[in-house]
């Protein structure tokens, strides 16, 4: 069986035999990612050849969201699921350079018509989904939580840093506050003597997450920046400073 057809295949045996109320082994991911991402970057080839990320998905497949036990485990599952399946979609076309050229798994194409967050092929508790869906019609408005901007991944340069560990109810908080770090640190450019601020375009497509206007949303990141001054500054008297958005860099964050 080649690479893509490995890939887009779920083990049948597995889902046939799951419990559909048993959370998915979160070892599994963790250990996948660990062998293969370092620092963010991503070995899609050799994730091609890992058969733990069939396995993985198919458990995701098979478990019902709602039967887990708590609101963290179901956030986590479902920001575990859109990162897996944005790996396999990703592992699944060779010789890109972009997650936007791909017209679907398998298959790539003119970056301007493909719409690979539209196309529906990730399985969760027995549906089917695109990754909008996921990520705009369940994560973002049932957990209302503007952290997951930090954790979802889109494969792209500027996105958020592929953790190199599964999303675990039990450490949840710590995980996304830990992400939130990295990004402000990483993805945006602060200038506390000039009080300017160039910003992830996340916080432009989805600044209503953030706040209800610039200040609130310059507040909530603050919380996030490690330099206390210049966290005490944004949180103080955002007003005082000028935003721009930096932009967004859509190459593959791929191990080069």
């Amino acid at each position: 069986m080649g690479t893509v057809q490995r890939l887009l295949s779920l083990p049948c045996f597995i889902l046939c035999f799951a419990s559909a109320s048993a959370a998915p082994d979160d070892s599994l991911f963790t250990a996948l990612l660990q062998e293969h991402v370092n620092d963010g970057a991503v070995d899609y080839s050799a994730i091609a050849d890992d058969d733990r990320l069939g396995s993985y998905l198919s458990q995701i497949a098979a478990t019902d969201p709602a039967d887990l036990p708590s609101r963290d485990a179901r956030l986590a599952l479902w920001m575990n699921a859109y990162n897996a399946y944005t790996l396999q979609l990703v592992s699944s076309v060779e010789e890109i350079s972009s997650i936007r050229e791909i017209v679907e798994p398998g298959k790539a194409g003119n970056p301007d018509t493909a719409k690979p967050w539209d196309h529906a092929f990730a399985v969760v508790g027995g549906k089917t989904y695109t990754l909008n869906q996921i990520e705009h019609e369940i994560i973002r408005p049932e957990f209302g939580d503007a952290r997951i901007h930090f954790a979802l991944v889109c494969a792209a340069y500027s996105c958020p840093i592929l953790r190199n560990e599964a999303y675990v109810a039990e450490r949840l908080d710590e995980q996304l506050d830990d992400q939130g770090r990295w990004f402000m640190t990483h993805r945006n450019e602060l200038d506390p003597r000039r009080r300017t601020a160039g910003l992830s375009q996340l916080f432009n497509w989805f600044a209503e997450d953030f706040g209800s206007d610039q200040n609130e949303r310059l507040r909530y990141a603050a919380q996030f920046v490690n330099d206390p001054a210049t966290a005490n500054s944004l949180r103080n008297e955002p007003h005082r400073w000028k935003v721009t958005f930096l932009d967004y860099d859509w190459s593959l964050n791929n191990r080069r």
